[in-house]
């Protein structure tokens, strides 16, 4: 089923907000010719030459007689053994490579990070409350993250030296230029999309953590879902204080409710 029907068939029913194109199919990703890390050391060979020489012999003359020529003393030279270190890398000292699946999810989760931080800043100054400004902020912390291991991979961030609510992805510009819209309507449906950000951003996460075993990404993806994990519960609290009842359109109910139902998680990034 065509996702953005399914948004919209499921936001009309929440005051007419729709959702745009789905986010969950991976975009094709071009990976840069320096997208490994620099961490193997280069091992060359090492050799010494060591020459040994003598100085030519004196010889003693007698005052009368000229002195008579000598010969020179033959110079010898040692050459030691070329010592050579094992050229070969270990495992551990190799530069990791990303596959093109997982440059294709770090680079979807980047964008979709900075989607979340522009729908906020823009809402927060359509209404004014201070939830946006906050959530905002702790989505620029997530951005922080993410652009570090950017930076450890040598790899281009696609959103750097953008303006806010601008996007190399088609899809997610789409997204946010249709979020932005429906947040505009009225404040209960700007907290509905801040709800739905923060639940569609766990749903990307949970899928591109299981699709990949790098320690770097599995890391990234945990630390970023503690944090989208609590903006949900802030947002549905906020919605509860205006007694609207919000209905997840990506998570299942069950998940939702486990969400929702349990305290707060700290952490820097939280």
């Amino acid at each position: 089923m065509n996702l953005t029907n399914r948004s919209h068939d499921h936001l009309g029913r929440r005051r007419g907000i729709a959702v745009a194109t789905a986010l969950l199919l991976p975009f094709g990703v071009v990976a840069c010719a320096s997208d490994t890390s620099t961490e193997t050391d280069d091992v060359g060979d090492l050799s010494a030459v060591t020459t040994t020489s003598t100085e030519p012999a004196t010889t003693t003359t007698s005052e009368l007689a000229p002195p008579a020529p000598t010969e020179p003393v033959a110079t010898t030279s040692t050459e030691l053994p070329t010592e050579t270190e094992d050229d070969s890398t270990s495992v551990d000292d190799q530069a990791v490579q990303l596959s093109e699946d997982e440059l294709a999810g770090l680079q979807w989760m980047r964008e979709e990070e900075q989607l979340a931080h522009d729908v906020y800043t823009t809402l927060g100054d359509m209404w004014g409350l201070r939830i946006f400004e906050n959530i905002a902020s702790s989505e620029r912390t997530h951005i922080d993250a993410a652009r570090d291991v950017f930076d450890q991979y040598d790899l281009v961030d696609p959103a750097a030296g953008n303006e806010l609510g601008t996007f190399r992805n088609p899809q997610i510009q789409e997204l946010y230029d249709q979020l932005v819209a429906d947040g505009n309507a009225s404040l209960t449906a700007a907290l509905e999309v801040g709800a739905l950000i923060e639940e569609l951003d766990i749903s990307d996460l949970r899928e591109r953590a299981a699709a990949t075993d790098n320690a770097d990404l599995t890391t990234l993806y945990a630390q970023l879902e503690r944090g989208s994990r609590n903006h949900l519960r802030a947002f549905t609290s906020q919605l509860e204080l205006r007694d609207v009842v919000y209905e997840p359109t990506y998570l299942d109910v069950a998940a939702y409710e486990e969400i929702v139902t349990s305290p707060t998680e700290r952490g820097r990034d939280a």
